[in-house]
């Protein structure tokens, strides 16, 4: 028996557990509440695809006259599905590796619609590894059985989100309402069924919902109307990010059929206090929450109690979550885009909030954004050491809204001191403090890729979105980025208030330049929509847009609305992200612009050579004296040579690094070179204190003339070059 039953609705990601159930329990182990957490959203997949989830599929008769081409094949090839569905599975679970040569081999599987793309596979995968080819196909064989469910089972099923269109800018409960009151669909069943064995296992006093997206929206409310009607003692309540976006005007009683409380943003003190109030009838305190007195929709937010330093929540806790249950797909060969999909990540956050907070498009005004507030490197890294030891996984998505480069700094450094061996990505702003040096260092401590919102590829636009950042600055850091071996992965945006046709037609052919140039290796194109919590949104004649004003009684985050412009945007989805399908694959790059869309354009105004003239650097000599300076080799070996030339003669060292992947040799004086050896000795990698560039020009100094001729010089410029010693 626990206190909270901590729920995720179907569906989220397939590969790994949407975190916020996890950073919950991690806190409410702080306070010695119990609690059980779950992913309905992968055990009902799990048992839809299974032998008897796809034989019941099977069983409901189909009218061959009114159905496609497409499902009458995977009808007909019903008993070969039911035949292999378990062991694809397995495979995918990476339960049973060996299949992937039966996959390969191309007769194992049925095919339907999706395969016909296979003619490409070659050419997108290359000579990629076995188990990813085979990975791509048990994917499109999956996704063949979900078209045949979309089209005879349930219309609003999807891997990665359900009945979506239900929570998409919903202002009036009214269709939800009406589905919610209407049979069970397939899913539900399956859904309910499940449920209902959990909270008998754990007969939880409060269920609690976390809704992140609009597709898990439908299955919370139908799951808390089962609660409701089979355990009416039990409370329930909703938070996460759609009722943290979405629900912040709620007025409609109804909603509240389902659920006792909606709380806002943070999730801790909130919940704590629901908790508390579950054995009291008066002097009850809330944080940020809905719920309905005397007949009506109040908004609480009485407790005079502060909510939680990041440092104070703990750290995320995976325990009952079935680790070893989840799918890895790959989707697209895109080795970017498999991050999300392919792989178990543990998700952590470096900082609360983003430190940029200006940009227009952005939930800026809203808690998960406005209040920024970093954990130290420490905590940071102790948490990761803490989530190896109870998941096994070493792989860690700190899943920020914007990663300080600060911070990032740290975190490496104190991986790379406590000899951690890990595998992390996250998402950042183009920052120009992401030099050579700093971006090597993250891929030595173990990142592997970043994303990053250029946005749109303009720098009249990125100005007026208030981005902080122009297209060469962006060019500058994904060079950093890609010459120290970490993939970059781009958010694109068109049809930015005022954006005219030209900006999107020369955004285009600065991504073009970008990919082509080989720095930015992955993106996706999305059309900018307008949000209520935004500046655009609270300002919007500032933007040159006029909103489309509805009554808001449910859910309120996109708003439509008319640009000045007139121009209709959405034309242009087609073209766009069929050229970054191709550029993402590194081909047709001379194709002109023209002719990815049918409707005329107009010609860039883009110089050809534009991202290759940003890349042209100058001898950058400056001597920043504050700078941290990291000596990365411990493989030092020391040769002494007497050089002699026309009868003089004089003393010289060669010193050797062994770097993993190739041998750095220089020679300098030997003097010098037994000083230089020393402060390699004297200064390792995981000393938890690093010399400034100031302090060891005074040490050089006590023993030689003109530190910065030695600095600057070519043998210690190799060094840095070759990344033996860094600089941040």
């Amino acid at each position: 028996m626990k206190d909270l039953l901590l729920i995720t609705p179907p569906f989220t990601q397939l590969n790994t557990p949407y975190p916020a159930t996890a950073y919950i329990k991690g806190f409410l182990n702080t306070k010695n509440i119990s609690s059980y957490q779950i992913d309905l959203g992968i055990e009902v997949i799990l048992e839809l695809f299974s032998k008897d989830g796809i034989r019941r599929i099977f069983e409901k008769a189909i009218d061959f006259k009114k159905t496609s081409e497409n499902s009458q094949r995977i009808f007909a090839l019903r008993d070969e599905y039911i035949k292999t569905i378990d062991q694809v599975v397995l495979f995918l679970q990476n339960r049973n590796p060996t299949l992937a040569r039966q996959i390969c081999s191309m007769n194992f599987l049925p095919e339907a619609s999706r395969f016909n793309q296979l003619d490409d596979m070659e050419f997108a995968f290359g000579n990629m590894g076995l188990q990813d080819k085979a990975k791509h196909l048990a994917t499109l064989y999956l996704e063949d059985l979900s078209d045949y469910i979309l089209e005879h089972i349930d219309s609003d099923f999807g891997f990665s989100r359900y009945a979506e269109r239900l929570g998409k800018s919903a202002n009036s409960f009214d269709e939800l309402y009406l589905k919610l009151n209407s049979d069970q669909t397939f899913i539900d069943e399956i859904t309910l069924k499940i449920l209902h064995k959990k909270i008998e296992m754990v007969q939880p006093k409060l269920v609690c919902f976390s809704v992140p997206f609009p597709g898990n929206l439908y299955s919370a409310f139908r799951c808390a109307k089962y609660i409701k009607e089979n355990y009416p003692h039990v409370k329930t309540a909703m938070g996460g990010g759609f009722p943290n976006t979405e629900l912040r005007e709620v007025k409609d009683k109804r909603v509240f059929e389902f659920f006792d409380f909606i709380t806002l943003d943070d999730g801790e003190l909130p919940l704590e206090l629901l908790y508390e109030n579950l054995d009291k009838s008066e002097n009850l305190e809330f944080k940020r929450t809905f719920l309905i007195e005397n007949e009506e929709v109040v908004y609480k937010n009485n407790s005079t109690r502060s909510d939680y330093k990041q440092a104070q929540v703990g750290t995320p806790d995976y325990s009952d979550l079935q680790l070893d249950q989840y799918i890895s797909v790959i989707e697209i060969a895109n080795p970017m885009h498999s991050l999300w999909s392919d792989g178990r990540w543990n998700k952590l956050t470096m900082a609360h909030g983003c430190y940029w907070g200006k940009c227009t498009f952005c939930d800026i005004s809203l808690d998960y954004i406005k209040i920024y507030e970093p954990i130290s490197a420490k905590i940071l890294v102790d948490r990761m050491e803490e989530l190896i030891q109870t998941t096994g996984e070493t792989g860690f998505h700190f899943v920020d809204e914007a990663a300080p480069p600060a911070l990032m700094r740290e975190v490496a450094l104190e991986i790379l001191r406590r000899n951690l061996v890990v595998t992390w990505w996250t998402n950042i702003r183009f920052e120009k403090s992401f030099t050579k040096d700093l971006c090597f260092l993250l891929k030595l401590s173990g990142c592997v890729a970043v994303s990053g919102g250029l946005e749109v590829a303009s720098d009249r636009l990125l100005k007026l979105i208030d981005k902080g950042i122009s297209v060469e600055q962006v060019a500058q850091v994904t060079r950093n980025f890609t010459e120290a071996g970490v993939m970059i992965h781009a958010y694109l945006m068109y049809g930015y208030p005022t954006q005219t046709v030209q900006e999107t037609v020369d955004s285009l052919e600065m991504v073009r330049q970008l990919f082509e140039m080989g720095i930015l290796q992955s993106g996706f194109w999305h059309q900018f929509a307008m949000t209520a919590h935004s500046p655009v949104g609270l300002n919007p004649e500032e933007f040159g847009v006029t909103p489309i004003k509805q009554e808001i009684l449910f859910a309120n985050n996109d708003i439509d609305f008319t640009d000045r412009t007139g121009i209709d945007h959405s034309k242009f989805s087609f073209g766009l992200k069929k050229s970054l399908f191709n550029y993402m694959h590194g081909i047709n790059f001379e194709i002109p612009l023209q002719d990815w869309f049918d409707f005329k354009i107009p010609k860039t105004t883009i110089h050809p050579d534009y991202i290759h003239d940003c890349l042209l650097e100058e001898d950058n000599f400056v001597f920043k004296s504050n700078s941290k300076i990291i000596f990365l080799s411990k493989n030092v070996i020391a040769e002494n040579y007497i050089k002699t030339k026309k009868q003089n003669s004089w003393a010289y060292t060669r010193i050797t690094f062994h770097l993993k992947t190739n041998v750095v040799a220089i020679e300098l004086e030997q003097e010098k070179a037994e000083w230089l050896i020393k402060v390699f000795s004297e200064n390792p990698v995981d000393s938890s204190k690093k010399i400034t560039l100031q302090q060891l020009k005074i040490q050089f100094e006590e023993n030689f003339e003109d530190f910065e001729l030695f600095w600057f010089s070519k043998p210690i410029q190799k060094l840095k070059d070759n990344g033996v010693i860094l600089s941040l």
